[in-house]
């Protein structure tokens, strides 16, 4: 979005390539998580398939979410990134709640 608005050409150079290096990003944080936390091959690969489940159920629940919003009466001012910045901190809170889960 910020590149977008600030630098157009730049931003329809790298068309869709920018979603590529945002799922790089993030797998290279998970992988520098690993990393730091010293984790052997077993655990990267239990951190690493847990990681990738939570990411998918999270986005097949905001996509659930924004279909069932398109059909909405949702207030004018708050339609598009408005609601969906609402929605997506509503699943935070409510992820959240899953962090003080000891096993």
């Amino acid at each position: 979005m910020i590149l977008d608005k600030f630098f157009p050409a730049l931003y329809s150079a790298l068309g869709i390539f920018l979603p590529l290096i945002t799922v790089n990003c993030a797998i290279f944080g998970g992988v520098s998580f690993m990393v730091q936390r010293e984790y052997n091959f077993v655990e990267s690969v239990v951190y690493g398939v847990g990681a990738g489940t939570g990411w998918m159920l999270a986005i097949v629940a905001l996509a659930g979410l924004t279909e069932k919003m398109k059909y909405s009466d949702v207030p004018a001012g708050l339609r598009g990134l408005g609601i969906t910045f609402i929605t997506v901190g509503l699943m935070a809170l409510g992820f959240m709640s899953f962090s003080g889960i000891q096993l």
